[in-house]
């Protein structure tokens, strides 16, 4: 079937990431959804459908059809539109971008909201630990104690050893994440960090230390998507979806080719840069899943930006706001934050703000082109975006 109908991103909007103790699931989904609607500049009865992505909200706050509750809340139920929510593990929120980017492809629908919100403080230690196991093959990792922290440094101790890399590298992508994170007002963490003190942080699991590893964090991010007809008519700007692409791998690492190479990312990458007739070289920043330091190794691999084992000289290159390839400019999910089930919308918050050349301090220059990595888990799906062009 042609699809061929253009997806612009024409409203945008999020909450503070962080522990957000005194906020509420619904009130952090209402406060992003109407700064989308407002940026928009359209009115909430011009919305057709309405996504909401999460991934814990059933298990964490007790709270299913998130959809419905950000539909309530926003005060968009009376319009009657459809509102379903979207979980994919911590690819939620990308998923939701992708099936609102589907609906209006298809003709179906001019203009569709996603919205897309996590409250992971609710709960803490050991609860909030078996949580995060449902995020892995609950029968043959989590039962037998394997966490997401555990499944990472097994990835990361076989990556070094063949590959040998020194630590040294896997945290010079939090090190930078800390810096960008710092020039951006709705970061969890805005403080700056050194090497030295990256390097002798808490151990976590065996290589990966806490500045390894992404936080438990509460956050809401919101978009409003719509037709390159609806947005000529009313005479709006947006920035366009050049791609959307998503691929799946097995559930447990063990059953991978490989655990530090996420098949997922690399046939959903080739995928993405093959439909928006794009090179690596073209991307002018990527806001890649770093869940943990080795992810974002691999993913520098594996979206093709080096060969296997060879992140090492992107970073030596520069993954800077001012370098060849500007790597996570919001903060990434280190620095940023991590509310696993918005991780994916805030990207597209982050890539909407660098476009249109509003991204103050942290603004990267001549950014046109974006790419946007989500993953679930530990890459069992992957989903790759491509913004801006014309």
């Amino acid at each position: 079937m042609l699809l061929s109908e253009d997806v612009y991103i024409i409203g945008s909007g999020e909450t503070k990431f962080g522990e957000l103790w005194e906020r509420s699931l619904r009130e952090l989904a209402v406060e992003a959804g109407l700064r989308a609607i407002e940026s928009a500049g359209i009115y909430s009865k011009d919305v057709q459908l309405l996504y909401g992505s999460n991934s814990l909200g059933g298990t964490i706050n007790s709270q299913n059809d998130i959809g419905s509750l950000i539909a309530d809340f926003s005060g968009i139920a009376s319009n009657h539109i459809p509102a379903i929510r979207i979980e994919a593990s911590s690819a939620s929120g990308a998923a939701a971008v992708r099936e609102a980017y589907l609906g209006i492809k298809s003709g179906e629908y001019d203009c569709v909201m996603v919205g897309a919100v996590e409250k992971m403080t609710d709960l803490y230690g050991t609860e909030m630990l078996d949580h995060m196991g449902t995020l892995l093959d609950r029968e043959w990792e989590a039962f037998f104690g394997g966490t997401p922290a555990a499944m990472a440094a097994l990835s990361a101790r076989k990556y070094m050893l063949d590959f040998k890399v020194p630590k040294e590298k896997l945290l010079s992508i939090s090190v930078n994440d800390h810096n960008n994170a710092s020039m951006n007002p709705d970061a969890q963490y805005r403080n700056k960090i050194t090497m030295e003190a990256a390097m002798e942080s808490t151990m976590v699991a065996e290589p990966l230390n806490m500045m390894d590893c992404s936080p438990m964090s509460d956050g809401a991010a919101a978009l409003v998507l719509c037709s390159g007809s609806f947005m000529r008519k009313r005479k709006l700007e947006g920035v366009k979806i050049m791609s959307s692409a998503i691929s799946q791998d097995f559930l447990a690492l063990h059953s991978r080719r490989s655990i530090y190479t996420m098949d997922s990312t690399v046939l959903a990458a080739r995928t993405a840069f093959e439909k928006a007739g794009l090179k690596q070289k073209d991307i002018s920043f990527a806001e890649i899943h770093n869940s943990y330091s080795i992810y974002g190794m691999t993913a520098l691999e594996d979206l093709g930006f080096a060969e296997k084992g060879r992140a090492r000289d992107v970073i030596d290159a520069g993954i800077g706001l001012a370098d060849p390839l500007p790597i996570n400019p919001s903060g990434g999910l280190k620095a940023k934050g991590n509310p696993i089930g918005a991780v994916g919308v805030g990207q597209f918050v982050e890539a909407v703000s660098q476009i249109s050349g509003k991204a103050g301090q942290r603004q990267v220059k001549d950014a046109r082109i974006g790419l946007l990595h989500n993953v679930a888990g530990t890459g069992s799906t992957s989903i790759v975006h491509i913004v801006g062009g014309a």
